[in-house]
């Protein structure tokens, strides 16, 4: 890890990154992920994405890989300035392994429990972590992250999905994490070690994120692992790719 992001990362586990993204391209992205939204809406898919343990009656929509939908969101991750700041975490070789779109509705957004990422797509050297991009502002009020700077030092903790109340989870209260909020075209980067959550979107204003999934190219993703995974190498090389990994079915 080198560079501000780098020591900051290895510290706290996690980078604020401020205005990576400027207009007009944001506002261009913007305008697509609310096309997405739309796609989603008239399917008829059950597409709200709201965990178990949410307050009830709340709604978060949600959809995998971005890039899938919109030949612009795939400019958007390889976006130079967004991969500056990721090679000073992950080094040079930066593999996808997924996107997620993010819309917490106004004054009914969902909740997520505190929570690590690590069970839902391991790696052998934990290098993988998400990047944040902020779409609109992220305020306290609109249901921001919530994170425990430091935690990824204790690893994987036990029973930490976020889904199930657990005893190694209960002193990761909502209350007692750092609120990061944010500015649209910030990008909020942090390890899938760390401890994080988000409460209620409580404001007249929805929230607009697309979460950025990556690890870096010399790690391995646990192949029992059921979770989509695009596989896609956003900088530089990937030494562990295959015939069989590029002709995976997943």
């Amino acid at each position: 890890m080198t560079g501000q992001a780098g020591q900051a990362f290895r510290e706290e586990g996690f980078y604020l990154a401020r205005g990576l993204y400027q207009d007009p391209f944001l506002t261009q992205l913007r305008f697509e992920f609310d096309r997405i939204v739309a796609q989603l809406i008239s399917s008829a898919q059950e597409i709200n994405a709201r965990w178990s343990r949410a307050t009830p009656g709340t709604t978060v929509l949600h959809t995998h890989n971005v890039q899938q939908y919109s030949a612009l969101w795939l400019r958007a991750l390889l976006h130079e300035p967004f991969l500056e700041v990721a090679r000073q975490i992950l080094g040079d070789n930066i593999v996808l392994h997924h996107t997620k779109l993010f819309l917490k509705s106004a004054e009914e957004g969902a909740d997520f429990p505190m929570h690590q990422d690590w069970s839902y797509f391991p790696t052998r050297d934990d290098s993988m972590i998400a990047a944040v991009l902020f779409l609109t502002e992220a305020t306290d009020e609109m249901g921001c992250l919530r994170v425990y700077p430091g935690s990824h030092k204790l690893g994987r903790i036990p029973n930490s999905s976020g889904q199930v109340e657990s005893e190694e989870m209960a002193k990761f209260t909502m209350e007692g994490a750092q609120v990061i909020e944010a500015e649209p075209g910030d990008v909020l980067f942090f390890s899938y070690l760390l401890v994080h959550g988000s409460p209620q979107n409580r404001s007249k204003k929805p929230r607009k994120t697309v979460l950025i999934q990556m690890h870096a190219g010399e790690d391995v993703v646990d192949p029992s692992s059921p979770h989509p995974y695009e596989g896609l190498v956003l900088s530089g090389w990937n030494p562990n790719a295959s015939r069989d990994f590029a002709n995976r079915r997943k």
